[in-house]
């Protein structure tokens, strides 16, 4: 045996430095890290209010990748826990120079009516960086393409880039929704809101001799109801809390208080003069599925354009009044993905897909399973903490 190279092998590897094991230490966290939130859990914070009484302000989220498969990242170069939006820098947190196509790991079960759902904005692909609230198509409608892409930093993002939201899955790819006088009716079954959203109500009082501190006891946001005169009032609330409230003796009467079919919001989906809709009155809308055939024309193209031309990838125009798909004359066109109708349960303060329309399932995040924190923004320094609320399932 060679002695030298019997010494060279049997020699004490070097110990590495304290930083080195520091690096290492780190680049194992964010990788281990990573991979549990891209394909397992992930944690999600609620921003508004749109889905209140089942979720408030303030309200952390576990949502799981699992339950209905984890979506391979389709922009695989990217920064590590920034979604979108670098902090402090506010520069795009990942490079689109390479895309996947959109591939989902089996799941433990299908989307669900009812299910709470995270998913990328549908609408979402396209952003006026100073000004995302409104979204970028109704600063065009609201101005023309030259002005707004003037004044705004009009940046695109891909569909795991775009923001995340959280709503109701209301109906499933192939269900028919409608709405009337404020309840929802799926093929053609009324859904009344449950417990866990809420409506306008309007409150007739039969005195004005009473402390709107009993509204508040009852679930009420007083600061947030409008009053109509001196005996009526608005309020949002769930028919749980208008129960309660029915069984005072001040109260001459309670009933919803929503938009009559004849009025016209003008800015609802699918944006259509044919189609006179509102917040509360609206369809009926068939959900695409995949593998349906719908049959093309002017009928039907306001509802499904969008899904075809941009979730799905084809090149759409209209030529004298005949409709072309990918340059072939279409009288038909066969869904190549499954499609949901998501809403929030504050129903009149909740930008879903009435305004929207579809959520596509390559958009489709995860569901929410519970919450582990809540923060009450409004109350006192000792009060901050929902306690109640802590490790809660969502229904």
């Amino acid at each position: 045996m060679n002695w030298k190279i019997w010494q060279k092998k049997s020699a004490p590897k070097k110990k590495k430095t304290k930083t080195r094991e520091w690096v290492d230490a780190i680049v194992f966290a964010v990788i281990a890290a990573t991979i549990i939130r891209v394909f397992f859990i992930e944690a999600y914070t609620i921003p508004s209010g749109s889905m209140e009484k089942s979720l408030l302000i303030g309200d952390f989220l576990f949502v799981s990748k699992v339950n209905y498969g984890a979506r391979i990242p389709m922009t695989p170069v990217a920064f590590p826990f920034a979604h979108h939006t670098m902090p402090l820098t506010g520069t795009k947190s990942y490079w689109d120079g390479i895309q996947w196509k959109y591939h989902r790991l089996p799941g433990l079960s299908e989307i669900k009516r009812n299910d709470v759902v995270v998913f990328n904005l549908p609408i979402g692909d396209t952003v006026a960086l100073e000004n995302q609230e409104p979204s970028y198509y109704n600063l065009i409608r609201q101005s023309d393409w030259k002005t707004v892409n003037s004044q705004y930093t009009v940046s695109s993002r891909p569909v795991d880039k775009r923001e995340n939201i959280i709503k109701r899955c209301i109906g499933i790819s192939g269900d028919v929704v409608s709405m009337r006088g404020g309840v929802v009716s799926i093929n053609g079954k009324a859904e009344p809101l449950k417990s866990t959203g809420q409506m306008p109500y309007k409150i007739q009082l039969s005195t004005t001799n009473i402390n709107l501190e009993v509204f508040s006891q009852l679930g009420f946001k007083v600061g947030e109801m409008q009053q109509l005169d001196a005996n009526n009032y608005v309020g949002n609330a769930t028919p749980e809390m208008i129960q309660k409230l029915k069984a005072f003796d001040f109260i001459k009467s309670v009933e919803l208080f929503v938009k009559p079919p004849a009025v016209d919001d003008g800015d609802l989906f699918p944006l259509d003069p044919n189609r006179k809709w509102n917040v509360d009155n609206f369809g009926p809308v068939k959900i695409p599925a995949k593998g349906w055939t719908v049959k093309i024309d002017s009928n039907t193209m306001p509802l499904y354009y969008r899904a075809i031309r941009t979730y799905e990838g084809n090149k759409v125009e209209q030529k004298d009044g005949i409709w072309y798909i990918n340059d072939k004359v279409a009288t038909n066109y066969t869904f190549k993905m499954n499609y949901y109708w998501m809403m929030g349960d504050n129903r009149h303060n909740s930008t879903d897909s009435r305004y929207w329309g579809f959520v596509p399932e390559d958009h489709v995040v995860g569901k929410a399973l519970f919450i582990w924190m809540s923060f009450d923004s409004e109350g006192s320094f000792f009060n901050k903490i929902r306690w109640n609320r802590l490790f809660k399932g969502i229904h």
